[in-house]
């Protein structure tokens, strides 16, 4: 099977159940998910699988989310079986829960980067933003749209943030504050 199709030469690309522009709205929400799976990817080699065999677990698994997600913004049929559901939104806040009380409090806020898996989840949790952004002006624009990937996406980025955090935490690498930030954490 060859890689290229050439079918996307004109700037059109199939979606599941048809084809629109390589600029429509769901291809940039979809696309943008893809990018996010990247930068996690990334920021699982960087990661010792040894100190980090939980967090890698969970970004494995967030990948496979990633495209479930990106997939039901992709689909345009008329019977439509989403994949992506409320699940694992719960275990992105237990998840959360648990690395944020690994990590010290914060009473400000902190600048991204720190060790290179950090910066990269960090990075990551900005694309999440993105995504999620690029989601809820598609969900303007279209019906029968998942929230649940909006959502998703939401509590993705609070998880990428306090993997950051931890990472780092493990590492011994302190997080550097925002001078200029007040104690907004309490």
């Amino acid at each position: 099977m060859k890689l290229y199709t050439k079918t996307g030469d004109t700037g059109k690309t199939s979606i599941i159940g048809g084809r629109v522009d390589k600029d429509h709205l769901r291809v940039e929400a979809y696309g943008t998910i893809d990018e996010l799976n990247s930068f996690i990817g990334k920021a699982i080699t960087e990661l010792d699988q040894t100190i980090f065999a939980d967090v890698i677990k969970d970004l494995v698994t967030i990948q496979h989310e990633l495209f479930d997600g990106g997939g039901d913004l992709a689909n345009v049929m008329k019977e439509r079986k989403y994949k992506l559901t409320e699940a694992p939104i719960d275990v992105l806040e237990q998840r959360i829960d648990v690395l944020s009380d690994e990590a010290p409090p914060l009473q400000k806020f902190i600048l991204p980067g720190g060790s290179p898996a950090a910066a990269t989840l960090h990075i990551a949790r900005t694309i999440a933003r993105r995504a999620e952004r690029k989601t809820v002006t598609l969900m303007k624009s279209e019906e029968d749209l998942p929230v649940v990937v909006q959502k998703y996406l939401n509590r993705l980025s609070d998880y990428l943030f306090a993997a950051a955090r931890v990472v780092n935490f493990r590492l011994k690498v302190a997080d550097v504050e925002y001078e200029r930030s007040a104690n907004v954490f309490k």
